[in-house]
């Protein structure tokens, strides 16, 4: 099964970073271009300079973001800005960040795992891939040659033994600290002793490992690897390339928090409004609620919250002025009809997965856009502006049921899960040359 290696990490040097917190960020795929220049500004080593390095209007084959981004990793090794551990270590990492009004710890290992197809089920995705952002992590994996952020994986801990062995090193003082900055700071410990890593390694030797988060990063992994051994005369198996860097968090860990994506949707005319309404009653019981003055997003979450967990419950903001609607899914045959025929049944019975096959059939034809929310007072709050015409808001996907469709061979619809926060960039860095 799942086999995990130690590797010497590349990390910022504890002589000129006391507190990291000005210089890691989050992963390429929810910096903005708004927050690339705020971690530009916030400190000349930010790591964004590697994770997602500006485009230019001038760039070219030669001279663009990745290249620029390779060129700032080797001249950080050449100052000493970024160091290289002496011995091979695992390394422990505690998350933490507010939710909810209170604080969480989510603690997770970083290590390098073995790369398997797909097809091993060794590693198993829960949702799919789109190529070009695919694309886009492989082409900074052939320059840089490391693994700059790391992919976020669940493990089932029976009997509680990693969690154990980790409880252990966390007594001993950490590597780095950071403050909080944007609600979030971090411990970092490095596990080196042999003992405490061969234990380790052999407590994922059974099991699969699931991914929740960074399935183009593991899918960019594969193609590196693969174009490396055609490119190699004589591979060992053992070379740095076959190896990705992943963060693994318990599927039972307390400060595992995911988030539902709630639906946007703006550009609707008046006639496909009018059918979207037809159309939810002949799929749904619609039950009409006024919409409060204060709260709007207090009540919808409680309706969500409420009542019988396996039933499919949506709430849909902005279709009737001043009220929300509860839809509770009346036929699954009907909605069945309208999902592709290879979707396992645990699939055709999730919110989000019959909101995007049974609602998108009135969209799409008048330039229509759907957006993408995991704030559920953000959401609320662009209808209510006017933003957008309408919220389709959902309930979360628990971790117990991303590993019943993982299990299962399904994927969900794009945008299902947001495991929060994301795993940031910069705490360590694999090198794969």
């Amino acid at each position: 099964m799942a086999e995990i290696h130690p590797f010497r990490g590349v990390h910022y040097n504890q002589r000129q970073f006391k507190d990291l917190a000005g210089v890691i960020c989050p992963p390429y795929d929810v910096i903005s271009p708004q927050l690339q220049q705020e971690l530009y500004q916030r400190n000349q080593y930010n790591f964004v300079r590697l994770e997602h390095n500006r485009e230019l209007l001038q760039d070219t084959t030669t001279d663009n973001k990745y290249t620029r981004s390779a060129a700032v990793l080797e001249r950080w090794l050449k100052q000493g800005v970024l160091v290289a551990d002496e011995a091979p270590s695992i390394y422990l990492h505690d998350h933490y960040f507010h939710h909810g009004g209170r604080e969480y710890r989510r603690r997770g290992i970083i290590s390098g795992v073995r790369l398997q197809e797909w097809a091993d089920n060794v590693i198993r995705p829960h949702e799919g891939t789109l190529a070009e952002h695919t694309t886009d992590r492989l082409s900074l994996l052939w320059v840089c040659q490391a693994n700059t952020s790391p992919i976020l994986a669940l493990f089932e801990d029976e009997g509680r033994q990693i969690a154990s062995l980790l409880s252990k090193q966390e007594k001993s003082p950490p590597m780095f600290s950071s403050s909080e900055t944007d609600g979030e700071r971090h411990k970092l410990w490095a596990i080196n002793e042999p003992g405490a890593i061969k234990q380790l390694c052999a407590s994922f030797s059974a099991q699969p490992l699931y991914i929740a988060d960074g399935h183009h990063r593991y899918e960019s992994a594969l193609s590196y690897q693969r174009e490396r051994r055609a490119g190699s005369s004589a591979v060992s198996g053992e070379e740095a390339f076959n190896f990705v860097m992943m963060e693994l968090v318990d599927f039972a860990d307390p400060g595992l928090v995911i988030l539902p994506a709630h639906r946007l949707v703006r550009g609707m005319s008046k006639a496909a409004l009018s059918e979207l309404a037809a159309r939810l009653k002949s799929f749904f019981e619609v039950e009409e609620l006024p919409v409060g003055k204060a709260d709007v997003w207090g009540q919808i979450d409680r309706l969500l919250s409420g009542g019988d967990s396996s039933e499919v419950k949506l709430v849909l903001l902005g279709l009737v002025e001043g009220r929300m609607l509860r839809l509770r899914l009346r036929d699954l045959s009907a909605a069945d009809q309208m999902m592709p025929h290879f979707h396992s049944e645990l699939y055709k019975r999730l919110d989000v997965d019959i909101v995007d096959s049974v609602i998108p059939h009135e969209l799409g034809r008048s330039g229509e856009s759907i957006a993408y929310s995991y704030d559920g007072q953000d959401a609320v709050d662009r209808v209510l502006h006017q933003e957008y015409q309408l919220a389709f808001l959902l309930s979360p996907v628990k971790a117990e049921v991303v590993k019943a469709i993982a299990d299962a061979g399904d994927k969900m619809s794009r945008k299902a899960t947001y495991f929060y926060p994301k795993a940031p960039a910069g705490l360590v860095l694999h090198r794969l040359d």
